[in-house]
């Protein structure tokens, strides 16, 4: 069994499956870019208190997996780490700033974001279903 993590008044564990795309999905981002991805992304999620336990990536999208604190909202998590991502990679990496031409983009407006971890949904609703309910 994994650790929990606990705070005051909770015990959690709470884990978010990330991916962002590049804007019109372009091939733009290549091995290095992915790296130091990862590296802003790891530092961003820190200030967040929060953790990336993997992150890989192809020429057009980026996977993240995340170990979250309960507080964080997700939406608000995924915008700064969007925003922080792209406005660095292009300051580090002239390429992207000639690709999307004077737009200061990198990222598509939408991502993905699925919870992770823990039992299968499955597993879960029988283990609701056969509580010890009292009469």
């Amino acid at each position: 069994m994994q650790a929990l993590s606990s705070s005051n008044h909770a015990v959690f564990r709470i884990f978010l499956h990330l991916v962002i795309v590049t804007k019109y999905r372009k091939r733009a981002l290549t091995g290095p870019m992915i790296d130091r991805c990862r590296e802003i992304l790891k530092d961003t999620a820190a200030r967040w208190g929060c953790s990336v336990v993997e992150c890989e990536g192809e020429a057009d999208h980026v996977h993240v997996l995340l170990e979250v604190l309960p507080k964080v909202q997700p939406s608000s998590l995924v915008n700064n780490l969007k925003t922080v991502t792209s406005r660095r990679l292009r300051s580090e990496f002239p390429a992207l700033r000639r690709l999307y031409g004077r737009r200061p983009v990198l990222w598509s407006r939408s991502y993905c974001l699925i919870s992770a971890g823990g039992a299968p949904l499955e597993v879960l609703k029988t283990y609701i279903r056969n509580q010890d309910r009292p009469a």
